[in-house]
């Protein structure tokens, strides 16, 4: 095994298999709670699902088996990320979980409908776990601003990773680990969650859920709201 290559500092990722896997210890921690509650969310879904930011590819190729009424569009900037979720996916079994997509959520234009992209239709549901916080506001913005262009009536977006709450940090290891993070990049930190929600609305989108979990993070769900 090598160590991982630089891609997203601040990650909490291992090593590097012969196949170019990427193994984030987080994964092994939090993939089951998330994936039970995108099971509450999701139960009977059926159409395509965007996961921004997937890094290692772990978690696309754990949670894509649960849900075979959708198509599972992992995506990343990192060209060593995109090797290591196609490594995974080899490994899923998952008919529905489709080749890694280079996708920047700060980018104006995302490329959708273009072959061997996700589709401009269909698009139920999009995640981004731990992204927001080990990337500028700017991706923050420009994943809202998408979710809410793309997501048709009554999707759901997932954000998963810490959160404060009205300016006050969760846990105590929650303003350590914002301090870490700022001081590798002053554009990165812990968002605080009535800022991402005033974002959320200017894209039309409505805050649906606040689930806890554990570790001291949050899965925060918004939904785009279907026609009356």
């Amino acid at each position: 095994m090598a160590r991982m290559p630089e891609g997203r500092r601040g990650a909490d990722w291992g090593t590097v298999a012969a196949d170019r896997r990427l193994d984030a210890p987080a994964f092994h921690r939090n993939h089951r709670p998330i994936g039970e509650v995108l099971r509450r969310h999701l139960r009977d879904t059926a159409g395509h699902l965007i996961e921004i930011g997937s890094g290692t590819g772990q978690h696309a190729a754990a949670l894509a088996p649960l849900f075979p009424a959708l198509t599972w569009w992992p995506t990343d900037v990192v060209p060593e990320h995109l090797e290591s979720i196609e490594a995974w996916r080899r490994t899923s079994g998952a008919d529905a979980l489709m080749p890694p997509v280079m996708l920047d959520a700060a980018s104006a234009d995302w490329g959708l409908g273009q072959p061997g992209r996700p589709p401009c239709e269909a698009l139920v549901a999009m995640l981004a776990f731990n992204v927001i916080h080990i990337a500028p506001w700017a991706v923050a913005q420009g994943l809202l601003a998408g979710a809410g262009r793309w997501l048709q009536p009554g999707g759901r977006l997932f954000l998963y990773g810490p959160f404060a709450r009205d300016g006050v940090h969760t846990a105590p290891s929650n303003a350590a680990f914002d301090a870490s993070l700022r001081s590798q990049n002053p554009d990165w930190g812990v968002r605080d969650l009535a800022d991402v929600e005033a974002v959320a609305k200017v894209a039309g989108l409505r805050l649906k859920a606040v689930e806890p979990m554990p570790a001291n993070n949050l899965t925060v769900v918004f939904a785009m709201p279907s026609p009356p």
